[in-house]
Order: C-alpha cells, then structure tokens, then sequence
C-alpha cells in the first residue's frame, strides 16, 4: 500500500465512526466503497460500527449483509458485533434470525454474556415464546452465567403477559430468594397480570410491598387496581385506592376518572357518575370523548337522558359516536322519543 492510501485509510478509520454517529450511514457506506476501489478494507472495529449504524435505524437486512461480508473476507465479528445483531433483530421481533446469529457466534467460538442472553430472552417474550425463554435461561446457568434482575424482570412480564401468573410469582420468589432486586418494572408488571386477571387483592398487596421497598407507584399503576376493583364491581373500593393515589401525592388524570366513571355507570348511579364528573373538572382534569360516552350510555342504559346538559354545560363537545347511541336508544325506546 502505497503512503497516499495509508493516509486515506486512516482518515477513514477516524471518520467512520463520527459518520455513523451522527447518522450518514450513505456517507459512511460511500467512504467505504471508495476505501476497498483503493485496496483498503474495512475492520472489525469499523464494520461493527456500519452494522450498528444500520440497526439503529432498523436497516437489518443491510447490517446482515454487512456481518456476511466480514464472514465471506475472513474477519471474525467479535462478541459486540454479534451482540448488536442479535439485539437488532430480536428488538424487531425477527428471533428466528437473532437465534441464527446467536448459533454462529458459538460456532465461531465466541463466548456470550449475560447482554445477548438477556436481549434473546426479551425477544423471545416478545413473541411469547416463553418456553424457549426459560429453556435459554436454564443454558444461561450452564454456561456460568447468573440471570440478573433483567433476566428475571423480562420472564416476569413476559408470564404476566400471558397470563401466566403461578409462574411470574414463583420468579419473583425466586428473586427475593437470591438477593436479587425487585425494581419498579417488576412489580408494576405483577401488579398489571394480577389485575387484569381479576386477582385484585393480590394486586394490592403486590402494591404495598412495592412501596415497603422504597418504590413508588406510577398513576397507571394506581389505576390499573382501581379498574380491577371496578370490573368487580366494587366502586367503594375503587375509591378507597383513588383516595390513597391522592394521599401518596399522585394526581389522577383522565383516564383514573374514566375507569372509576365505567364502574358507576355500570352499576347505575348516574348520580354519583356526575358528581365525579363535577370534583373531575373542579381539580382541573378535563373530561374527554371517552368520559363523554361512558356517561352517555350509563344514561342511556338507567334513564335521565338530558343530551343538552351532557355535551352544552360542562363545555364537552358531542361527537358522532354519541349521537348514534342517543339516537339508538330513542329508537329502542318509543315512550322516550314520543315523550322529547
């Protein structure tokens, strides 16, 4: 190589990097073109960054073209090559390709840690492939590698998720048995599985022992409790959790007032159901199309309809949707429509 192209070659092992930094992979991927018309190939170092680059901006298909070339001219990808492809594609739930990546990094020899074992575990929860996941986890042990609170904290909610709670708790035991901290996504996951299948005191323990570690509970973790409450049908103690949301210095947003909302009009005390729309405004938390078409169809389904109070007086809007369900309701209901 002559000293022209060694000056060139360095220049571009500076600026490639930079290049891929801040975006301009058709910059970096010109250089690169001009670099091998010049004799000059890329490294681990700069291919690695290319592939990065192109993953980063979902260009998968590229960056796997990119990790083949180094296969095809003899550069062994080292563990953060492989690692960002893997991350790439199971981020973009294609695990199949990522577990094919994976399966060639043993191939070549190269050890992996606890970062791809944990990226291929999230992927594979995506896809709900737990099986597979907790078989990962079992190879992850083999090989000397401890699960970490990511590791766990992805089963957890990948169990909840599907359901699985029997499974989720016994990881979460699991945890607490090897020192391992429960953080905020964890418990807020548990809590999410709990309520959503209707187990709501255990949900609600599973919130006071998140706050006796010291964690503080978001407004859709309050809220998530308060509708299992109102899914039962137990608006008193949907309250009693909007109260303490309050007390803990969390405000309730729309979406806390809607769901306790749902929960009183199904059960048909629409006047409870319009005070809390009148302490909702009070506190400065304005109703929306959804607050609007609860109220409308508990009216609707339990009588009193008064269309002009509903949209005019608390300055809502009427939208199609509330429309058809008056009109549907006046059409099911003649004494209703003669009387209008």
């Amino acid at each position: 190589m002559d000293f022209a192209c060694w000056v060139g070659a360095r220049v571009w092992l500076v600026l490639t990097p930079v290049i891929c930094r801040i975006g301009d992979l058709r910059a970096a991927f010109g250089m690169k073109r001009e670099m091998v018309g010049s004799g000059v190939c890329p490294d681990v170092f700069t291919c690695t960054l290319l592939i990065k680059g192109l993953c980063r901006v979902g260009r998968l298909e590229n960056a796997l073209k990119v990790f083949a070339e180094m296969l095809v001219r003899g550069l062994l990808p080292n563990k953060v090559t492989f690692t960002i492809l893997i991350d790439g594609y199971c981020k973009d739930g294609k695990v199949e390709i990522g577990m094919e990546v994976y399966r060639e990094m043993l191939r070549r020899g190269v050890e992996p840690d606890l970062i791809v074992f944990n990226a291929i575990v999230n992927g594979l929860c995506k896809v709900r492939d737990l099986r597979e996941a907790n078989r990962l986890v079992e190879e992850m042990r083999r090989r000397g590698l401890k699960p970490d609170k990511v590791t766990y904290t992805t089963l957890i909610d990948g169990c909840c998720k599907e359901g699985d709670l029997e499974i989720a708790v016994k990881i979460k035991r699991k945890m607490m048995a090897e020192a391992v901290e429960l953080d905020d996504v964890a418990y807020t996951a548990l809590i999410s599985g709990l309520s959503r299948e209707g187990q709501v005191i255990d949900a609600e323990r599973t919130l006071y022992e998140m706050e006796r570690a010291g964690l503080i509970p978001d407004e859709m973790t309050y809220t998530m409790i308060i509708d299992a409450f109102c899914r039962k049908g137990d608006v008193k103690n949907g309250f009693k959790m909007l109260k303490k949301m309050q007390t803990d210095g969390r405000s309730p947003g729309v979406v806390t007032y809607n769901v306790i909302m749902n929960g009183l009009c199904k059960l048909g005390q629409m006047k409870n159901a319009n005070m809390l729309l009148n302490a909702m405004i009070n506190v400065g938390v304005v109703p929306d199309d959804i607050t609007y078409n609860i109220l409308l169809d508990g009216h609707c389904k339990h009588g009193g309809v008064d269309k002009e109070e509903l949209k005019g007086e608390k300055g809502m809007v009427s939208d199609f949707a509330t429309y058809t369900s008056l009109v549907n309701e006046f059409v099911k209901s003649p004494k209703k429509r003669q009387s209008s």
